[in-house]
């Protein structure tokens, strides 16, 4: 057995310099989008390094930076206003919201025109997914998640793939991914019964609950595909430290293959933005 630690940001890296080259041939640049409202550390370090990478590709990024106390007509009216720009291909509304908007963020999200969506989270692309067209605009993280799959096993026909979580975000659209690679797939989540003896089933494991180290050794069968989609802060002897959902130290010689974190799959998140940016683009 290879052991393979998957190596996200090599992988990324060559689908980022793919779309330099293609953005490269353009007449015009695509824009991409990006409104953040308020002060949210991990928000803004997570917009500035999406706003680095569309300039390195030759994109052409526009930030709209909004107020803590920004109301719901606020952003609606950013939403529309970059609707309706041609220069822009793509909007991002960075999420968690501040908290006096928590109960209107899916309506906000659902503004966005589906055709600029480059998240892939209104209801028009998520059932584009669902019903296997390939004419929508998919969430980046599960998008990333299968480009590591497949960067170690091209035919998933027939195997079994449970995914641990249910979000839209991220679960729902990576089980999808899945069936639509003709696995047979098993979602799993906080009220699963048995998670452990269903886990050991799994010829791919993808792991996106945000519970450090919950995924054991004896979870995982022998030879398994595992992606750690989980990005957990620990502190250990008064360091701040970014570990996943899965006990890599303890996994990783029994599988086939497995994502680092950090360095698998958050790479590939800003790369499938980019990818989305450009096919939105090209329509």
């Amino acid at each position: 057995m290879n052991n393979i630690i998957i190596d996200g940001k090599s992988i990324a890296a060559k689908l980022r310099e793919e779309i330099k080259n293609e953005v490269n041939q353009l007449d015009k640049k695509p824009g991409l989008a990006v409104i953040l409202v308020g002060e949210n550390p991990a928000s803004q370090v997570y917009v500035r390094n999406k706003i680095k990478a569309t300039e390195d590709v030759g994109m052409i990024s526009f930030e709209r930076k909004m107020n803590e106390n920004s109301t719901k007509e606020d952003i609606e009216a950013v939403i529309k206003e970059l609707n309706k720009d041609d220069n822009i291909h793509g909007i991002l509304l960075q999420l968690p919201l501040p908290p006096h908007l928590s109960e209107v963020q899916e309506e906000l999200v659902q503004m966005i025109k589906p055709e600029k969506d480059v998240d892939g989270l209104t209801t028009i692309n998520a059932g584009k997914l669902f019903l296997g067209m390939n004419d929508g605009l998919v969430p980046c993280t599960p998008q990333g998640s299968m480009r590591l799959i497949k960067s170690v096993k091209q035919n998933l026909t027939g195997l079994n793939a449970v995914v641990i979580g249910r979000s839209n975000l991220f679960g729902k659209p990576m089980a999808q991914l899945l069936l639509k690679e003709n696995c047979t797939v098993t979602t799993a989540h906080s009220k699963t019964k048995n998670i452990a003896k269903i886990c050991q089933q799994a010829d791919i494991l993808v792991a996106a609950v945000g519970r450090n180290k919950m995924v054991k050794k004896d979870w995982v069968k022998e030879g398994a595909i595992v992606i750690d989609v989980g990005i957990n802060r620990v502190e250990i002897d008064g360091k701040s430290k970014l570990e996943g959902d899965v006990d890599f130290e303890g996994v990783k010689s029994k599988v086939s293959a497995i994502t680092p974190v950090p360095g698998g799959v958050g790479p590939m998140t800003i790369a499938c933005l980019l990818d989305n940016t450009l096919k939105a683009y090209k329509g």
